[in-house]
């Protein structure tokens, strides 16, 4: 496979969608403004869109896989209808800690591990060092960064209280809104 492609990586909550912990239900999936702006210019630049998101909330039994797949398609419907098509939405319901059962274990998918990102680029033929990452916590610059990512933007909203110094040091730039995020689109 001949790797050219190049992807705008997005987390899931914080970044495409409030963080109210653990969203799993359509009525509390209240989009960023800017997302799709973002997204629209990305695709007209060539951009792929994925999405790499850690959901612990299924390992921890919060709610369930098909629930998960099911907002995940409404939301993806959303994308497309505002032009934006996904290309692909990876996910890793594990945690090492916390999950029940059969997700109770280290994962190399689950963020910081950069598994996510290795296999959108296997399956996509992506050159990951001239893609641009944007994710709102400390583990998805890590994931970036230990995939070799271009770009690892930090992703810091009006309400966000949380200043990771160690999370602003590691992005090539911390962002207060979306929009912003062009400005890195080759």
């Amino acid at each position: 496979m001949t790797v050219s492609a190049r992807a705008l990586f997005l987390d899931r909550d914080g970044v495409i969608n409030r963080d109210s912990g653990y969203t799993h239900r359509w009525e509390d999936f209240v989009f960023i403004d800017g997302i799709f702006d973002l997204c629209r210019t990305a695709s007209e630049r060539g951009y792929r869109l994925m999405v790499i998101t850690n959901q612990a909330g299924i390992g921890r039994g919060l709610y369930t896989e098909k629930e998960f797949l099911s907002l995940t398609a409404r939301m993806c419907e959303r994308f497309a209808e505002e032009g934006a098509m996904i290309d692909k939405v990876y996910f890793d319901p594990t945690h090492p800690e916390h999950g029940i059962g059969e997700y109770r274990r280290i994962s190399p998918m689950r963020k910081p591990n950069p598994g996510m990102l290795l296999a959108a680029a296997g399956e996509f033929g992506l050159s990951l060092p001239q893609s641009v990452l944007i994710g709102d916590k400390i583990s998805d610059l890590q994931a970036g960064i230990a995939a070799k990512v271009g770009c690892n933007l930090l992703y810091r909203h009006a309400a966000s209280i949380d200043e990771d110094v160690s999370a602003v040091r590691l992005a090539t730039a911390v962002l207060h809104d979306l929009r912003d995020a062009v400005q890195y689109l080759n």
